[in-house]
């Protein structure tokens, strides 16, 4: 499996050119052996935040988790091999935070926040539901509370960058077939309620801000019956944004020729 390269300028938050990428590896140590150093190195972000890492840091080579250049923060979960994000960083943050203050969400490593002067960036793995009745339930809980925080915080006059796998497609055109996926976990009823609820109190779905109409563009596709090769996807990875940074989002794509994952990344790029 190829890294493409990112083909982008370097950004250095000292000359207000910020650029974010956030991408579900499925599990750190699988895709460090695919070439992530080098799709890391060549990304020309300012920050790369992962989600499902399913590690410990103590569990990787220090090459990997604190690279030269670097900074990282880690969230892993209290389960080995499960959930777990990190951000890696070109610079050191005002504050960091791993969850938000419930204790059932934050032991599953599903968080790390960085407060900077002009945003607070959040890099989320949502829950999946789909195992079952508890773990849907799981989910709705975590979706109506954090979606109450995060409006809290905007509230306050907070600039919030949101990104991570948030296992929800909420338009039609966000998925590879509607009719066939309506009734599975990630696109029911209540979950594309509560996407279009969240983005009409403040948020900017950044991909759709500059792509309202794009079609056939997914960031996951399930590894059994070869849909990714077909593009049976769904989009359900996402960068939002509060409304206040609208005006300065410059790009937003999907970067789905990048192999190693059943996620592809997904980026931003603000003029700040």
């Amino acid at each position: 499996m190829g890294f493409i390269d990112l083909f982008s300028t370097a950004t250095v938050l000292g000359d207000h050119q910020v650029k974010v990428i956030s991408w579900n590896v499925n599990g750190l140590r699988s895709v460090a052996q695919k070439g992530f150093w080098e799709f890391l190195e060549s990304s020309g972000a300012d920050f790369v935040c992962l989600q499902e890492t399913k590690c410990h840091p103590d569990q990787l080579e220090d090459a990997l988790a604190f690279p030269l250049g670097w900074k990282t923060f880690w969230s892993s979960a209290a389960k080995p091999g499960y959930s777990g994000t990190v951000i890696y960083a070109r610079e050191s943050p005002l504050n960091m935070q791993t969850g938000f203050g419930i204790p059932k969400f934050d032991a599953e490593g599903r968080m790390v926040v960085l407060e900077y002067p002009a945003f607070t960036l959040f890099n989320v793995y949502f829950p999946n539901g789909a195992s079952g009745e508890v773990r849907h339930k799981f989910k709705q809980e975590f979706l109506r509370k954090f979606g109450r925080h995060l409006c809290g915080l905007k509230a306050q006059g907070r600039s919030l960058i949101v990104v991570g796998d948030y296992n929800v497609a909420y338009l039609d055109h966000d998925v590879f077939d509607p009719n066939e996926v309506k009734g599975e976990s990630g696109f029911l009823p209540e979950e594309r309620q509560w996407m279009r609820s969240f983005l009409e109190q403040g948020f900017v779905d950044s991909f759709r801000a500059l792509h309202p109409e794009a079609a056939n563009k997914f960031t996951w596709w399930a590894y059994y019956e070869n849909a990714r090769f077909s593009n049976r996807g769904w989009r359900i990875d996402h960068i939002c944004i509060s409304e206040d940074l609208r005006p300065k989002l410059k790009v937003a794509e999907i970067l789905d020729e990048q192999m190693g994952s059943d996620h592809c990344p997904v980026m931003i790029e603000l003029t700040l």
